[in-house]
């Protein structure tokens, strides 16, 4: 007998049960052992919106939201202060690297956080008497155009004036003080006046900064125009609540010294600090955590790394705001081979995401991302957020130079347990041998390789295509944020399918003599 066609929704209530799995079973050890992230699917879903209209914002910690969940990795040959601008300016964060000295670090931290600061609190200022050659000096030196000018040359001073490169530019006589050449009729916004108040009155001024007087006529900040451009093209900017600063993460070890490091770099703006350990259940890092939270009470901290629920209660209980989960699972990483020690990721992030939850704790899910769908399977197993590594290396924005092997354009791509990182030298203690415990080993054992990346170009136009790609994904399965993707795992409503070996090989290109994989414009 063939079924009227216009009963067939009604007609699945035969059906014993829905199509796939839920969660809970598709990560059942006892059915299928450790699950890794190409071992699954998620089904389809019905799509009643478009991908635009997907909502990606995720928590980063317990008081950090970001507009994508995209967090560039703690590693020397992907996060210094470049990779962390631009990662910050397209709606994640970067977590600057520590195997370099402290005063190196704090450094790169602060200009990350003076890339585009809203109100400009403390921004150079310079007295009457400066020469305009100190001006050019200067402009040389900051890299800035502009200063405003108080009759005592510091914040706080009456502004009498601003010099900008136009005044300067074509003056022979250099050795004239600015009060000759700088520009005293001022537009300025009184103290107290809103960022969006300030910005407007930049657009209608026409001007390049907008100083910010008391009642008195004294400087007390400032505004950029160049900051309200970047506001423009970078609308998803992650940024400080208080100060609209970019937002700036940064790693740090588990030994006494880090501690002296860790207040540079909270004394340079830091946001957020990642304890950087190749397995963060230790007594270090448990005593470090609880100091931190002790001493910096604001300062959000992300521990780890963790692939059990016993680990993830210890830093739970010792404060942590954020965990991070991952073991062995990176491209370059080779601690499980070699020590016989950790956790297929989708096991470990599906059942620490699972607890930690439920004390309101988010999860990072670091290692093994190594395209959009392994972002969307992270997500749907509880993590809020991916740390990439291996992912974006090979990126403009990361360190080190390009180089040619075999007509390739390539870029050097190294695990911080690697040989080769745990030699490095220059800095006080080595932090990646301090990441595995081994800084007083006279013989390391390599828990990383190092190798070579293909160019994969600039991460403005590479994060711009993950972020569309999970929003594609997402719509694929019926689900229009994160959050929701979350509370319809829980329910059972999004549904996973195990994938055999060969399934695995369907899903992929198969049957071709060649074919070029663009994977973006």
């Amino acid at each position: 007998m063939v079924l009227d066609f216009s009963s067939a929704t009604a007609h699945l209530k035969q059906y014993a049960s829905k199509d796939g799995l839920d969660i809970k079973s598709l990560v059942d050890s006892k059915n299928f052992g450790g699950l890794t992230y190409n071992d699954f699917l998620v089904l389809p879903g019905l799509i009643q919106f478009a991908s635009s209209n997907v909502s990606l914002e995720a928590k980063l910690t317990k008081k950090i939201t970001l507009k994508s969940p995209f967090i560039s990795a703690p590693m020397d040959t992907v996060t210094e202060e470049n990779m962390a601008i631009h990662m910050a300016l397209l709606g994640g964060i970067g977590i600057i690297h520590h195997n370099c000295s402290p005063d190196e670090q704090a450094e790169m931290v602060r200009r990350v956080k003076k890339y585009e600061n809203g109100f400009i609190s403390d921004p150079v200022v310079i007295s009457p008497e400066v020469s305009v050659r100190e001006v050019k000096q200067m402009k040389a030196t900051m890299g800035f155009t502009s200063f405003p000018v108080t009759d005592t040359g510091k914040v706080g001073g009456k502004l009498v004036g601003i010099v900008t490169l136009r005044d300067v530019q074509f003056q022979d006589n250099l050795d004239i003080s600015v009060s000759e050449v700088m520009t005293s009729d001022l537009i300025t916004g009184k103290k107290g006046i809103t960022l969006s108040e300030g910005n407007q009155l930049l657009r209608s001024s026409k001007k390049g900064k907008l100083p910010i007087v008391d009642g008195k006529g004294n400087l007390v900040s400032m505004i950029s125009l160049t900051d309200l451009q970047k506001n423009q093209t970078y609308p998803l900017a992650s940024k400080s609540f208080d100060s609209k600063q970019l937002l700036c993460g940064a790693s740090i070890g588990t030994m006494d010294a880090d501690r002296g490091r860790l207040e540079k770099l909270v004394d340079a703006g830091l946001d957020v600090v990642v304890i950087d350990s190749s397995n963060g259940s230790s007594v270090f890092q448990i005593n470090m955590l609880k100091w931190i939270k002790s001493k910096y009470p604001d300062l959000q901290v992300i521990a780890g790394n963790v692939v059990t629920r016993d680990q993830a209660a210890l830093l739970i209980e010792a404060g942590a705001d954020a965990l991070k989960i991952g073991m062995g699972s990176g491209s370059i990483c080779i601690t499980q081979e070699v020590m016989a020690c950790g956790r297929p990721q989708g096991t470990a992030v599906y059942n620490v995401s699972e607890f930690a939850n439920q004390f309101g704790i988010p999860c990072i899910a670091d290692g093994g991302i190594g395209n959009i769908g392994h972002i969307t399977k992270a997500l749907a197993l509880g993590a809020s957020c991916v740390m990439m590594g291996g992912l974006l290396a090979g990126t403009a924005e990361t360190p080190g130079l390009y180089f040619y092997r075999d007509g390739q354009r390539l870029k050097s791509y190294r695990g911080m347990g690697s040989i080769d990182a745990m030699q490095q030298t220059g800095t006080s203690a080595n932090a990646s041998s301090s990441r595995y415990f081994s800084e007083s080993d006279k013989v390391f054992v390599a828990q990383g390789v190092a190798g070579a990346v293909v160019d994969k170009g600039s991460i403005t136009t590479f994060i711009p295509y993950l972020y569309n790609g999970l929003q594609h994904s997402l719509q694929d399965i019926g689900i229009q944020s994160i959050e929701d993707l979350r509370t319809k795992v829980d329910s059972g409503e999004v549904r996973f399918e195990f994938r055999t070996t060969s399934a695995q090989l369907e899903g992929g290109v198969h049957g071709l003599h060649s074919y070029e994989k663009r994977l973006h414009n």
